[in-house]
């Protein structure tokens, strides 16, 4: 039996070859270009900001991206996934900083690709399947816009950072490393989300130490789950 594509792709050579026939011409088809956002895709706002994409989530039907709050911003604002920001795949749908610091955007393009896992480089991707409540000494890994993949161990659950504009509580402390740049690096204990990365102290070559919003807070407040 042949397979159905087959038969579909058969049909329409046929119909095409009608077509040719009876006009002279054969119709141009303009393709839908459908545009790939996981865990480490960076977003552009019509605000000029350029935030990285923690994790994917779902709710209700609906799909989301949450991200780092103090780079999303409070306010609604539209979502590119280019820089010249032609192409629009959402809106800001909630967000919170300081206290927290999340942003969640609702995605409402119909032509995306949002896979549930996060890139890793080099065409590597990590399966997310369900979200960790990290615990001290747990293993921990986040994969930076600037230095790649770095792991570490959680070394507080309850942490505090203050910036200019407030205080955030209730962060992941760890002593995975980061970079600048590496800001809302997807940080992840095998299979399941822990967070995204908020702050950091030190470097990659002389050690540092790591902070991230738990993905498990967002994702109770808004009623969302990782796939």
């Amino acid at each position: 039996m042949r397979r159905l594509h087959t038969c579909l792709a058969m049909l329409t050579t046929a119909m095409t070859a009608v077509v040719s026939l009876l006009f002279g011409t054969v119709p141009s088809a303009t393709a839908l270009q459908v545009t790939t956002i996981r865990g480490g895709t960076v977003l552009y706002a019509a605000t000029g900001a350029q935030c990285v994409v923690g994790f994917n989530a779902t709710g209700n039907g609906v799909f989301y991206g949450v991200m780092v709050g103090h780079c999303s911003g409070t306010h609604t604002t539209t979502w590119y996934a280019d820089a010249a920001r032609t192409v629009q795949v959402g809106v800001t749908a909630g967000a919170s900083f300081p206290i927290d610091d999340y942003g969640v955007v609702r995605y409402t393009s119909n032509l995306l690709n949002l896979p549930g896992d996060i890139a890793l480089g080099g065409g590597v991707y990590q399966d997310i399947t369900g979200v960790a409540s990290p615990a001290v000494g747990q293993s921990l890994c986040h994969v930076g816009r600037t230095s790649g993949v770095h792991c570490g161990t959680v070394t507080a659950v309850n942490a505090t950072v203050n910036y200019s504009e407030g205080t955030v509580y209730g962060l992941v402390r760890s002593t995975t490393c980061a970079e600048a740049g590496d800001t809302g690096a997807p940080a992840y204990s095998g299979t399941l989300a822990v967070g995204f990365l908020v702050g950091a102290g030190g470097n990659c070559t002389s050690g540092g130490v790591s902070y991230h919003q738990p993905v498990a807070e967002v994702m109770s407040h808004f009623g969302l789950t990782v796939y």
